[in-house]
């Protein structure tokens, strides 16, 4: 029973955690993050803030603050009477889209991913997908808002400099090649670092091309980068990329080998062809650590599945281990991979030799 009690304890814990994700959604999704953050708020004040019925209202501070995300004044006083804050440091997790420690991108990418259960049933028992299109906006704009921030900061100002060749051919004037682009946010930290670059952004995803293009344009950086809806094995670059790149997205390709085949081709003779995915473990673990744990829910949820559903797919999922690329790669014609220099948490980065 002692072994029961423990496991029935780890599963308490997931479920409580799912209900406080549904919580953080809904503070996002409405706005209600925003109302309490730079004034306090009674359930009356949220509700007229952020125009929602004042007994929803109520109910979201109570469970907030009965969770930890928001501090309560007084916690004897009435229910009308409540006063309820967001601290600066749970604002930079839940709000703060600059921050890097932002999440609440993520809550909405997989309550995105929740949406789609009944198609991922179908795909268990079928062998078939669900396509990227299915998981809808929540998991569109919970993934650019969730790699905005790690790429403006660290992209083009910490993770390029640690490549000396890059990094020179950039501040002269180079070319990148962004493969899998999504909303732009890795092309536009280029464009931003190195003000004599240019950057061809490439995604088959029309939805996210378009964001891109809007983004770009925010960002002051649209004369240097260009965003394209189509495959990148379309491109006929001259004299070559300085730099190719594909992150966070080879493992979701269903035919990753065509693509790499076609970053070689665009990086020609003097570029380097660079990509960055999840930093999993070198070989498979039970229990594993978190974050294979993390990239096995994601695989399950969304990558997987997204990649399934192209026929005769390589089905590689998120836990795409060094092995696999690998193997990719030599498929592609290059001699092998090398782990770069660049450290992070969850993600690594490769360059393709050869």
């Amino acid at each position: 029973m002692d072994d029961v009690d423990v496991f029935a304890e780890k599963v308490f814990g997931s479920i409580q955690g799912t209900m406080d994700l549904a919580g953080i959604y809904l503070g996002d999704k409405l706005g209600l993050y925003h109302a309490v953050a730079e004034t306090p708020a009674t359930s009356s004040e949220l509700a007229a803030r952020a125009s929602i019925h004042e007994r929803y209202a109520r109910e979201w501070l109570e469970q907030q603050a009965a969770s930890g995300y928001l501090v309560v004044d007084d916690v004897a006083a009435g229910a009308a009477d409540r006063r309820y804050s967001l601290p600066a440091a749970h604002a930079a997790v839940v709000l703060d889209r600059d921050s890097l420690a932002y999440s609440a991108g993520v809550a909405r990418a997989l309550v995105g991913a929740f949406q789609a259960i009944p198609e991922l049933l179908t795909a268990f028992r079928t062998g078939g997908g669900v396509t990227w299109e299915r998981f809808g906006d929540d998991m569109l704009t919970g993934q650019s808002d969730t790699n905005r921030p790690l790429f403006l900061s660290k992209l083009g100002t910490e993770w390029l400099p640690q490549l000396p060749g890059v990094d020179h051919a950039l501040h002269a004037g180079g070319r990148v090649a962004d493969i899998g682009c999504g909303t732009g946010w890795s092309s536009i930290a280029i464009a931003l670092a190195y003000p004599e670059a240019t950057v061809d952004g490439f995604d088959i995803d029309e939805w996210s091309v378009d964001r891109a293009r809007e983004n770009a344009i925010a960002m002051g950086v649209s004369d240097r980068v260009t965003f394209h809806d189509r495959d990148a094995a379309e491109a006929d670059p001259v004299d070559g990329y300085d730099l190719v790149q594909a992150i966070e997205c080879i493992h979701d390709m269903p035919y990753p080998t065509k693509v790499l085949a076609t970053m070689r081709r665009l990086a020609a003779e003097r570029g380097l062809v660079m990509v960055v995915d999840e930093g999993v473990a070198e070989h498979f673990e039970a229990p594993a650590n978190d974050v294979d744990r993390l990239m096995y829910g994601f695989s399950l949820l969304v990558c997987l599945p997204d990649g399934m559903s192209s026929p005769g797919s390589a089905g590689t999922g998120t836990v795409m281990r060094p092995a696999t690329l690998r193997g990719y790669a030599q498929e592609a014609g290059f001699a092998d991979i090398e782990v770069l220099p660049i450290e992070h948490e969850v993600f690594r980065a490769y360059r393709l030799v050869g």
